[in-house]
């Protein structure tokens, strides 16, 4: 079953027992992946759902639900100050792969990147693909980019922001609590967060953690931050 190929469908394509396929779709499956009719291959709502379907040119007949455990114990909310160039998509779909349920890109006191609404729909386009790639059950939301300042007094969980200067407890020995549901962990931009933001974000309950000895780049801190994690509550 782990050999057939994935693709994320919308709900709404799911009627009656049949998935009505886009034109990109069926572009894909046909003329990519050279499948053929009664050939057979996985469908993903992006929300929990699997399900295995038989082509059938422009549609697809779904033949059982599929029982995935591919996702984490716990739901982890990545908050990212943004990148220069096109360095996120590799943030979002490595992220993706270790489990990130959410993904929300700030804007900081040091962000040099204006993302255009075009982006959004790359980085989630991204996501869908990645999600696929790993065999995720979920796709992970991407949110619009807002000011980190913004987003702080929305967040209301475990929340942890990631500092290369100081002396702060390594983010590793601080993820103990096993009941904990959901995790924030925000990391910064090239430059790091300024003294101003990592105030705000303690005033907010964010926790000040340390990824090691090492100053590591904008787009290396949400990977090691997230490896971190998963390994933590991988089950």
């Amino acid at each position: 079953m782990s050999q057939l190929q994935r693709i994320t469908i919308a709900p709404s394509q799911l009627q009656q027992g049949q998935i009505l396929l886009t034109k990109e779709q069926q572009h894909y499956l046909l003329r990519v992946l050279r499948l053929r009719d009664g050939d057979r291959f996985i469908a993903m709502d992006g929300m929990g759902k699997w399900w295995l379907a038989q082509l059938a040119t422009e549609q697809a007949q779904v033949l059982e639900p599929l029982s995935v455990a591919t996702e984490l114990s716990v739901s982890i909310t990545l908050m990212v100050a943004l990148p220069k160039g096109n360095a996120f998509d590799e943030v979002v779909r490595t992220c993706t792969e270790l489990g990130v349920a959410c993904i929300a890109p700030v804007l900081s006191d040091r962000t040099l990147l204006n993302p255009s609404p075009q982006k959004l729909e790359r980085w989630r386009r991204i996501a869908a693909e990645a999600a696929e790639q790993s065999e995720r059950a979920f796709v992970p939301t991407i949110l619009e980019p807002v000011a980190f300042s913004t987003t702080l007094p929305l967040v209301n969980s475990q929340q942890y922001i990631c500092e290369a200067r100081g002396n702060f407890p390594h983010l590793r020995d601080c993820l103990q609590n096993k009941g904990q549901e959901t995790i924030v962990i925000a990391t910064g931009p090239e430059g790091g967060w300024t003294q101003t933001e990592i105030e705000n974000a303690i005033a907010a309950g964010f926790q000040p953690v340390s990824l090691g000895r090492r100053i590591l780049r904008a787009v290396t801190a949400p990977v090691v931050a997230l490896t971190l994690i998963s390994a933590s509550f991988e089950v």
